[in-house]
């Protein structure tokens, strides 16, 4: 999508990254976390945890931008986001 209008900071603002983190044991496999994530970061995995399930895995760690939506929707509170550090490159 291509916006005909630009912010006047936008040179200024920095986007946010997240780091998941997700209890693999935890997990029950609803996949609502990979359902509703904007950025499509996780998937779930082929392997199975001890109940069974498939758990999520982040496939584009990069892509992240700690929405925290992922937090919001699961049921069992098995994944949860904190803020990655950003090297700044000064120019």
């Amino acid at each position: 999508m291509k916006f005909w209008r630009k912010p006047l900071d936008a040179d200024k603002i920095q986007i946010p990254h997240g780091e998941l983190h997700i209890v693999w044991e935890r997990c029950k496999g609803c996949s609502f976390c990979v359902e509703y994530c904007p950025r499509e970061v996780l998937e779930l995995s082929i392997e199975f945890n001890s109940k069974g399930y498939h758990p999520p895995v982040v496939k584009k760690p990069d892509d992240c931008v700690k929405c925290g939506l992922c937090e919001m929707l699961c049921p069992e509170f098995a994944i949860w986001v904190t803020e990655k550090e950003v090297d700044k490159v000064e120019s």
